[in-house]
């Protein structure tokens, strides 16, 4: 397979593969930005990957990742090591394994990318993969069934959702903003700032929604301390009954996560107008988040047995609520507020 052909095979169908609905994004954005955001996107999954292999002990995972990072971050560093890391764990799908494998070809790619693509490629894998340490070195050690480890204070679940998504927004900002509109007159301290919170409330969803599973795996990111304020300690969480003495923090998150995405929104709507693929790109996640929010209000947050999950049908929807708003800016900028309060058809 020639590198040419290799490399777009890497970005179209090992990209959809592995990026499940964020492939979808992707598609629609202009060509231009596609191959630097997809390639980043790779590499994020790959170290994701390797910090998620619950069944490999946590100093192999977290080797397999400095390797990693340290070659993302310097091409003449050496390849990235993980002979003692098992790919063929039972976590690890089969679009992951052949991810693993093919990220010598990820690397040529980035090597061979511009001086400041590369840059902002950098820039936020290692921010990326230092979450990814750090929540190795919080939660690594805790096995199923020997209790829970939560996250300290607000302070510390801000930081996280800033270091695993918000940064995600600050990059993609760069490359959208340099590579496609580069001389529009916008406020761009605003514009990042959007960006930034945009990231943080995709992922504090994702935290919210994912709460049962990650409290099995012996991990809360709910604050500790204000859980005590309502009596609580993370293992209690671990009861669906205790659901009503959780609500006061669960659903101060959920407004904190549903601000987020009104900053995001203020983001899709500073977009310039002529750029319609940006706008959409960005405009179907935050509307598909405000769906999940509305589903996470419902009582059952802490049953394991069910997760909140956006239908495809409902994911049609919305694509189609966007598609024929476009000519019309009040009805398009209204679009985020109508679906909030859930009148949108």
């Amino acid at each position: 397979m020639s590198g040419a052909v290799g490399s777009t095979v890497l970005l179209t169908t090992l990209l959809r593969d592995v990026s499940r609905s964020f492939y979808l994004t992707l598609r629609v954005l202009p060509s231009r930005v596609r191959a630097p955001i997809g390639l980043a996107y790779l590499l994020a999954r790959a170290t994701d990957t390797l910090a998620d292999a619950s069944s490999v002990p946590v100093a192999v995972r977290r080797r397999a990742l400095e390797s990693l990072r340290d070659r993302i971050l310097d091409g003449q560093a050496p390849p990235p090591q993980w002979v003692d890391f098992d790919i063929n764990s039972p976590e690890i799908t089969a679009a992951e394994r052949t991810l693993l494998e093919r990220i010598p070809e990820a690397l040529a790619i980035l090597d061979d990318s511009q001086v400041w693509q590369k840059d902002c490629i950098r820039t936020v894998l290692e921010t990326i993969v230092g979450g990814q340490i750090l929540d190795l070195d919080r939660f690594g050690g805790i096995r199923s069934g020997e209790g829970v480890v939560s996250l300290s204070n607000a302070e510390a679940l801000d930081d996280y959702t800033y270091r695993v998504a918000g940064c995600v927004g600050e990059f993609w900002t760069r490359i959208c903003r340099n590579q496609l509109f580069p001389a529009a007159s916008l406020d761009d301290a605003a514009f990042q700032a959007d960006g930034i919170r945009f990231g943080k409330g995709l992922q504090l969803i994702n935290i919210l929604r994912d709460l049962p599973k990650d409290l099995q795996a012996g991990r809360c990111y709910l604050p500790c301390d204000e859980l005590a304020r309502e009596g609580l300690t993370p293992v209690d969480l671990l009861d669906p009954a205790v659901e009503d003495r959780l609500r006061p923090v669960y659903d101060q998150w959920l407004y904190q996560a549903e601000d987020h995405l009104a900053a995001g929104w203020n983001y899709v709507r500073s977009i310039p107008s002529d750029q319609v693929r940006v706008r959409l790109a960005c405009a179907w996640p935050i509307l598909i988040g405000v769906q999940t929010l509305r589903r996470l209000r419902e009582p059952g947050v802490l049953d394991a047995r069910q997760r909140v999950k956006i239908s495809r049908a409902e994911v049609r929807s919305i694509l189609w609520a966007t598609l024929w708003r476009l000519p019309f800016q009040r009805s398009w900028e209204g679009l985020f507020e109508s679906m909030r309060v859930g009148i949108v058809s």
